[in-house]
């Protein structure tokens, strides 16, 4: 088992096995057809469906955390792919919801077995109750708003200029 660096900050130590996990996820659902990303929205759009709801794009992306753009792109990849349906809202024509195919369903509920699986595994040094508190301790961490002081902002963008070589004024 690999040891943390030596100073390894907070951020550091949870941006690894995010990606670790990216990685992993993506690997396991590929014989499936998907990536991770489109994994995330079809076993979205299954749990949704099976709570009765047809979500739209927007509330897609809310709930996967995914821009909505990039879910509209996903969408129509899943949509070429016969795993997602569109149709338009029945009070709102302009809004659009979407759904899973037949197939969609088959293959999410397939996808969603696959990446259980691989979650016990990655989770296995954790005992139970270490889990749940790990689990508490990220539901608490996605409540916290982030945004980018303007200050800090235009900081980066001027070390961006240094290390560029360009000159700031």
């Amino acid at each position: 088992m690999r040891s943390a660096p030596e100073g390894a900050t907070p951020g550091f130590l949870f941006w690894r096995p995010s990606m670790k996990w990216c990685v992993a996820v993506d690997r396991a659902v590929a014989p499936l057809g998907l990536t991770h990303a489109q994994y995330s929205l079809v076993a979205s759009l299954y749990g949704m469906g099976r709570a009765g709801e047809r979500p739209s794009r927007r509330r897609l992306a809310g709930h996967t955390g995914l821009e909505a753009l990039y879910v509209s792109k996903l969408a129509r990849a899943l949509e070429a792919a016969g795993l997602l349906e569109r149709a338009r809202g029945p009070r709102d024509p302009r809004a659009v919801q979407l759904a899973l195919t037949e197939r969609g369903t088959e293959v999410a509920r397939r996808a969603i077995d696959v990446v259980h699986a691989l979650l016990e595994q990655l989770l296995e040094p954790l005992d139970g109750p270490r889990t749940r508190a790990f689990t508490r301790d990220l539901t608490t961490l996605l409540g916290v708003s982030l945004s980018t002081p303007l200050a800090a902002s235009a900081d980066v963008a001027g070390d961006r200029a240094d290390a560029h070589g360009t000159e700031q004024s």
